[in-house]
């Protein structure tokens, strides 16, 4: 298994604990969780059953009674409801021989249909007989994250602070990917992988559909704009699998696709036609806990101030190019290639490079050396007054007494700054300083791909950060 050792590891460990152990993972569509809970075990569960894509109360049950009959329970009656289907799986693993007994439920949020009394059903069943035990490890999953967060990690009933262990997986990083794509044998330089990176993120299905021997721009065009594209529609599905009602959600990330800076609340609000209450702060947790969507402050401004920005690459990707305002007419064989020399297209990479960078400020803050060093991740914008246009999408505010005002450029060559560019450089900086009235150092930060040409006008830039770097 590539990657997930440390999720692999918390897995293992649940395994051999001396107590029953409640494991939730979860994550969005795509991305993992049950290869790794597989993978993990490899075939040794006491009990496996997945739930069945929106079907009935009937369905979901005939299916899980198929799954008891499956590990033994031959004598499995019909099952009325789900006590009586949890009372027939407590029976199935008392019958088991002496050891761990590990249950697997997969894509527990689609068993709780309407009325089912599914969620009660499961509270009987581990707090009456399975916490009890010692010998029971029940792992969970599901791709609606709201749910598991709503129903089984903040329950304010029988199953409040049962869960023992979370696992939140999230998509590879670029380095993950690059391990990923060799083992395919897709042979991808790092500015290839960045650049798929930049459409599909870090979801392992995505990158599992690539082909060797063709370059980013080609297995775009495949995946998502020839002739019955497999990704074409993946938009929709994604948001149906996550949530029982997708379109506040979708207005949501589509009001954000239109603002790669991010939005306000009310500005949320406003472009998505939705009140501006408790629904829409659920709905945006909903959002920041399934990948989607991060929450940021602008430097020196409290929680209410907080902006709100879309960093799924695919989602920001399907909604210009798919399905959006330079989406092609028609299914186009090679539209994306097509069109890779544009400036528009050039434009795009450009922010698309920028979201890269900030779904692995973890990388930038080790290649700064200051991994260990607590900071907060802000955002700047100057004052319409004193400085039209001048803002910072990343900014590290350091416990050391310093802040990184982070630049980060999309460049085939090591990235030259000129006088203008220099200029601009030293008065944005000296607005940061004027405005916040910071006594810390604060310096500015490249990330380039190939880095910084060491010419007269590079001493505004204090410390660079490469394309090699992000994928440590």
């Amino acid at each position: 298994m590539l990657g997930r050792k440390e999720e692999q590891a918390e897995l293992l460990d649940a395994a051999q604990s001396s107590k029953s152990e409640f494991v939730a993972v979860y994550g969005r569509r795509r991305v993992g969780k049950t290869f790794l809970v597989e993978g993990t075990f490899s075939g040794s569960f006491s009990f496996e059953h997945a739930g069945l894509a929106k079907a009935p109360l009937a369905a979901q049950l005939r299916k899980f009674r198929s799954s008891l009959r499956a590990f033994g329970l031959r004598d499995c009656p019909a099952l009325p409801d789900w006590y009586a289907a949890f009372e027939e799986l407590q029976r199935l693993l008392e019958g088991k021989p002496k050891g761990r007994k590990i249950v697997f439920v997969d894509e527990m949020p689609w068993l709780d249909t309407p009325r089912s009394n599914f969620v009660s059903a499961l509270e009987n069943f581990w707090n009456g007989w399975a916490a009890r035990r010692k010998d029971v490890l029940l792992v969970v999953c599901g791709s609606a994250t709201s749910w598991i967060v709503e129903k089984v990690l903040r329950d304010k009933g029988g199953l409040h602070n049962r869960v023992t262990r979370q696992i939140p997986l999230k998509p590879f990083t670029l380095g993950e990917c690059e391990q990923f794509s060799d083992a395919q044998g897709l042979a991808l330089s790092r500015r290839e992988i960045v650049r798929l990176y930049m459409v599909l993120g870090g979801v392992p299905w995505y990158w599992s559909l690539l082909r060797p021997g063709r370059s980013a721009a080609q297995e775009t065009d495949r995946l998502f704009f020839s002739e019955n594209a497999v990704l074409a529609d993946e938009f929709r599905s994604l948001f149906d699998s996550l949530f029982r009602t997708d379109s506040p959600h979708v207005r949501v990330v589509e009001a954000l696709a239109s603002r790669s800076a991010g939005l306000s609340r009310a500005e949320i609000a406003a472009s998505a036609g939705l009140a501006d209450n408790g629904a829409l702060t659920r709905l945006l947790e909903e959002l920041v806990q399934c990948g989607f969507v991060r929450s940021y402050r602008p430097v020196g401004a409290k929680k209410k101030g907080s902006l709100h920005q879309l960093v799924d690459c695919l989602s920001i990707f399907h909604r210009r190019f798919v399905s959006g305002v330079d989406a092609p007419a028609a299914a186009t064989e090679n539209y994306w290639s097509a069109t890779q020399e544009s400036g528009a297209r050039r434009a795009w990479e450009g922010l698309a490079f920028e979201r890269v960078c900030l779904l692995h400020v973890r990388q930038i803050r080790k290649a700064l050396g200051v991994e260990g060093v607590l900071s907060s991740i802000c955002s700047w914008r100057a004052s319409a007054g004193s400085s039209p246009g001048a803002q910072v999408d990343l900014v590290l505010d350091r416990a050391d007494g310093v802040v990184d005002l982070c630049e980060m450029k999309w460049s085939e060559k090591p990235y030259a700054v000129d006088k203008a560019e220099e200029d601009a450089l030293r008065r944005r900086r000296a607005v940061f300083l004027s405005e916040t009235g910071t006594r810390k150092s604060v310096q500015t930060v490249l990330v380039a791909p190939e880095g910084i040409e060491r010419n007269k006008h590079a001493a505004a830039v204090q410390a660079v950060v490469t394309l090699d770097d992000l994928f440590a």
